[in-house]
């Protein structure tokens, strides 16, 4: 038994002093994948990133921060990517033990009764008087396999890579719930300031239409006139149910976002009280990878076809398999753990060489090398991607600013041919089709300019999320 363990131990140590040889060389991250800087931003302006602050600290209104709070923390979406991680840590604690030898404990017992007519039958009553054999085993059983080529060192590396991955998905998902929580809240607001502006010029045409009337009953205005102040009147009057309706609506999808039933939303703010962001730096492209999620989703898919490639490689040639067992054996239950008699130990090593599947093995490897170069085409798009939205959320804050100045102004003057339409036509100098044209022309670009202002906030959420912000 002294000679088994010395044999094994000798094999063990040999195994394991030969180096391990890398048989795939891993590629990597191409260097012009990723440019040098975002489009119409200079690299002075670069050094920093909007993406570095947490989403308290981007989002300052306090009943925002709890709708997106509470998303967080209870959005069906998000809880499933939560047991997703869950399942690739227990997978990844596992892979760890992957070079473990396999170690076996095994009691048997049987007894065999051969012919009497058999060779076996006739030796057992000449020699040993008795026409059944017993055989009693306790054996421990070891198994390894050297990693010389990798193959088990990549299988780790694997499932390391889709570990990180199930993390990233549900940073990227929780970016994306971040956004849609806050666009929601925004759009809110919007419609709570639309309703008011609705009522508001509903007020305004109560007032035209008491003056029309007046002036119809003394026979200045004709029934026409009459009947077109009263249908503008409907305008206004059939859009507040429409914005009540989407309020409703709004809420309930917003309710479902924050992992709740449908309920009102508490607000105590309203639209234009909530600034949006002035100079947002946003970083150079290649810090996409390290804060946009699926960026570096794509750079771990890379990493994990690096690794198929050496394990599908590692297959070709020959693996070491070293075994053992040792334990007791007698042929009678009384000398089972009679020692050291009953001890008995085998040593055994092997090499396998795959030869008949060889073309099975070699074409997996091929796919795996296609496999590889398929995410590098993939890194190469979520860059792609991630830099055009960055792009895209720039040239909106730009192109939304200039917009909101025009339309701002253009308010400011209908809400001043408002007052002089109405002084005017008081005094007989304007008619009534010149102040209904007014009234409704303030009222559609009150609505476009609350509409704006809502697109502003939403610009900088999705210049945030598009630069990888919001799961921290």
């Amino acid at each position: 038994m002294k000679n088994h363990i010395k044999t094994l131990s000798i094999m063990l140590l040999l195994s394991t002093s030969i180096i391990s040889c890398k048989v795939s060389k891993d590629v990597k991250i191409p260097e012009d994948a990723v440019p040098v800087t975002f489009r119409d931003v200079s690299l002075s302006d670069s050094t920093t990133s909007v993406a570095d602050l947490n989403w308290k600290t981007f989002f300052t209104e306090t009943t925002l921060q709890k709708l997106i709070d509470s998303a967080i923390h209870r959005n069906n979406d998000l809880l499933v990517a939560q047991k997703n991680i869950d399942i690739a840590q227990l997978q990844l604690k596992q892979a760890k033990f992957n070079n473990i030898p396999n170690l076996n404990l095994q009691i048997t017992s049987n007894s065999t009764n051969p012919s009497n007519n058999s060779l076996n039958g006739i030796s057992l009553n000449q020699f040993l008087k008795k026409e059944h054999i017993e055989d009693f085993t306790t054996a421990a059983s070891l198994s390894w396999e050297a990693d010389i080529w990798g193959k088990i060192r990549n299988q780790t590396k694997t499932t390391l890579a889709q570990y990180a991955q199930s993390e990233e998905a549900k940073k990227a998902l929780q970016t994306t719930i971040v956004a849609a929580v806050s666009k929601g809240f925004y759009t809110l607001l919007m419609l709570d300031a639309q309703v008011k502006i609705a009522k508001k010029n509903l007020e305004l045409n109560d007032k035209t239409i008491f003056m029309i009337n007046l002036q119809f009953e003394s026979g200045q205005v004709s029934l026409l006139g009459k009947q077109q102040a009263e249908a503008q009147r409907l305008v206004a009057a059939q859009l507040i149910p429409l914005l009540e309706q989407n309020i409703v609506i709004q809420e309930n999808a917003l309710s479902v976002l924050t992992g709740g039933f449908p309920k009102a939303v508490e607000r105590k703010v309203m639209l234009n009280a909530i600034e949006s962001k002035n100079q947002l730096s946003v970083g150079v492209p290649s810090a996409l990878v390290s804060r946009r999620p699926d960026v570096k989703n794509a750079e771990l898919l890379l990493q994990e076809a690096n690794a198929k490639v050496g394990i599908t490689k590692a297959s070709l040639y020959p693996s070491l398999t070293i075994t053992a067992t040792g334990g007791l054996n007698a042929f009678e239950a009384s000398n089972w753990f009679s020692l050291p008699t009953s001890l008995f130990g085998v040593v055994a090593g092997g090499i396998t060489q795959p030869l008949l599947n060889g073309k099975k093995l070699s074409t997996q490897y091929e796919i795996a090398k296609v496999q590889r170069e398929k995410a590098v085409i993939g890194f190469r798009q979520s860059v792609l991607i991630a830099t055009s939205e960055v792009s895209d959320a720039l040239i909106k804050i730009q192109k939304i600013e200039e917009q909101n100045t025009k339309l701002s102004l253009r308010v400011t003057t209908l809400q001043q041919a408002i007052s002089n339409a109405d002084m005017l036509f008081k005094s007989g100098m304007a008619n009534y089709l010149e102040v209904i044209t007014a009234q409704s022309n303030l009222l559609q670009s009150e609505l476009e300019l609350v509409s704006l202002k809502k697109a502003r906030l939403e610009a900088d959420v999705d210049l945030y999320r598009s630069l990888g912000g919001g799961w921290k």
